[in-house]
């Protein structure tokens, strides 16, 4: 199916229009960027709800809708199975380790490292964490560009490269100006976009397989299954420990729980995230279970979404649904931007070549800092898109973070929660875990000299293990052998108590009559001007008969966002709303 002139017309106008309301964001708050705090923890002020849906934002990109749409596709359940396992992980995360993150950070996720295990460990979990992030980014890089050129039915040469280019832009301009306080604010923006985009797509894809009872009795027995295919319980059970130290450690989560002003708000960052991933999976993935009834045998499972976009939505939301594409992915790289330069300039620049660098050049050196790891990333995504990969996203994305993840998060995680790990421990870990890990998985393209296959060693069932089972068990057996010196465990012993202990007021004064209110002011103004921009895309292009579901989805925004603007004050201050009444 081929789009139209018309409707190509309207989507790219509404994919302008989206691109200009993110880069505005940035704009606004790049003047308001005065140090690091400001640039990489939003001077910890950002409202937990806002920080609550952007690290739920941060957890999906495109890949998401891609890659987990052609598993619902291939094997049902197994899809919303896989989604489900980072409940468990999200409340693990936020009742033990959010306040405690909060407390120990100002500016990097790995900054604590150095206070609690030494500067080495500190430098070597920057040097393999920040790999770790690209490779990810660049291959989320890669789908959001073959999202656009699917839907868009772009055929011509080099059409795949040029759509990563100008995505990887976009999403790296709004990062690089305007910090963490942009990143959060557009999440937020992408959050309803997204939710808007899957509340009209859902509906209509059951509605094309005869109602929600005949798509039940059209999908093979197996779909019911919470397992199948290479996704087994015990690759399901290695992927959830991946899931439980991912949610724990990575840098851009740990963001979230940093830039919040209390031990409590922190907490519910994480609360709210699980509650989005217990809900949110069923109505994600309901399209391609749908398209299972009614587009049976598409070739190519990774295709799905992007052709369900193409045969069920009207004139103008293909341009939403692609802005939802974008979104998501946005908010994912734009959240590991920002942490992995927090990391380049804190832990890495001002700890080791520039310690007595000023606010300003070091402000200067975490905007080139984004800009570096946003041209690597890109840089891996036209990669992928010349060598035109056909592995199994899903699967390549979790052998990655078993082989890096496991070595860095627990230490990382035992330095938090115990004061029996010891530096020596700590390090040994590291190292045991990591070279074990990279091994396993470069042991398993070559044989044994009997010939047998050692492929079976780079599935996650395996690799989580191989990595993770080492490190955590040299971390326990050299920290009993080699434990700290006394005066070092008293020092850590204090460390400890002030992340635990009654929680101190701020030094910040938290303002939620200032950053706050002009936060929902800016999510309600862009939402409308978002709605209206579509509504206006749709009726220059297309007549009125074809384009009423387009315009009534336009209207809602207009009136969400008009509503949310005029009420931010009164949301956020209703004693003061109604004395300034009186």
């Amino acid at each position: 199916m081929s789009l139209s002139r018309n409707l190509a017309v309207a989507d790219l106008i509404i994919l302008a229009g989206f691109f200009a309301v993110m880069l505005a964001i940035g704009l606004y708050y790049a003047n308001r960027m005065k140090d690091l705090k400001d640039f990489f923890s939003g001077g910890r002020q950002v409202p937990w709800w806002v920080s609550g849906i952007s690290l739920y934002m941060t957890t999906f990109s495109a890949f998401t809708f891609i890659a987990y749409s052609a598993l619902a596709y291939q094997y049902g359940m197994v899809a919303i199975t896989i989604w489900w396992f980072s409940v468990p992980a999200c409340l693990f995360s936020a009742y033990f380790l959010a306040a405690r993150w909060r407390r120990a950070v100002v500016t990097s996720p790995l900054e604590y490292i150095e206070t609690r295990f030494g500067p080495t460990l500190r430098q070597g979990f920057s040097w393999v964490g920040l790999p770790l992030i690209i490779i990810d980014d660049g291959l989320k890089l890669f789908v959001i560009g073959k999202m656009v050129t699917v839907s868009l039915g772009i055929q011509f040469e080099h059409g795949l490269t040029l759509s990563i280019i100008v995505c990887g832009a976009i999403i790296l301009a709004y990062t690089f100006l305007g910090g963490l306080w942009a990143v959060m604010i557009t999440d937020v923006i992408q959050f309803v976009i997204v939710a808007v985009a899957v509340m009209v797509l859902a509906p209509l894809a059951v509605d094309r397989a005869g109602g929600l009872t005949a798509l039940l009795k059209g999908l093979p027995p197996e779909f019911a299954h919470p397992v199948g295919g290479t996704y087994t319980w015990p690759w399901l059970i290695a992927f959830g420990m991946v899931l439980l130290l991912t949610y724990a450690t990575k840098w851009p989560y740990v963001q979230r729980y940093y830039s919040v002003s209390t031990d409590r708000d922190a907490r519910k960052v994480g609360y709210l995230v699980a509650a989005f991933m217990l809900f949110g999976p069923p109505l994600l993935f309901l399209p391609a279970l749908a398209a299972k009834v009614f587009m049976p045998g598409i070739a190519n499972p990774n295709d799905v979404y992007p052709l369900l976009c193409r045969e069920l939505l009207p004139v103008g939301m293909i341009g939403v649904i692609i802005a939802a594409m974008f979104s998501a992915t946005m908010s994912m790289l734009s959240s590991d931007y920002n942490a992995g330069a927090a990391v380049i300039t804190n832990d890495i620049v001002k700890r080791q070549f520039a310690p007595h660098l000023s606010e300003r050049g070091l402000l200067f050196t975490g905007r080139c800092a984004t800009f570096l790891i946003g041209a690597l990333a890109l840089g891996i995504a036209l990669f992928l898109a010349n060598a035109q990969t056909k592995e199994d996203l899903v699967n390549y994305m979790a052998q990655l973070f078993s082989v890096l993840m496991p070595p860095v998060a627990i230490p990382m995680m035992a330095g938090l929660l115990t004061r029996s790990a010891s530096n020596r421990g700590a390090f040994a870990a590291f190292v045991t875990g990591t070279v074990c890990g990279v091994a396993a998985y470069v042991l398993s393209y070559h044989n044994l000299p009997t010939g047998e296959s050692l492929k079976y060693l780079r599935d996650v069932q395996w690799l989580t293990w191989i990595s993770g089972v080492p490190t955590a068990a040299v971390l326990m057996v050299v920290s009993m052998l080699a434990p700290d010196s006394p005066k070092r465990v008293e020092e850590i012993a204090l460390f400890l108590s002030g992340l635990t202990g009654k929680e101190r007021p701020a030094k910040e004064a938290f303002d939620e009559g200032g950053d706050a209110t002009v936060a929902v002011r800016i999510i309600g103004l862009a939402s409308a001007s978002l709605g209206a921009i579509m509504m206006v895309a749709v009726l220059v292009s297309v007549p009125f008969g074809e384009a009423r579901l387009s315009l009534l989805v336009g209207g809602f925004l207009i009136l969400f966002g008009c509503a949310l603007a005029a009420c931010a004050r009164r949301i956020l201050h209703p004693a003061g709303a109604r004395e300034k009444g009186n």
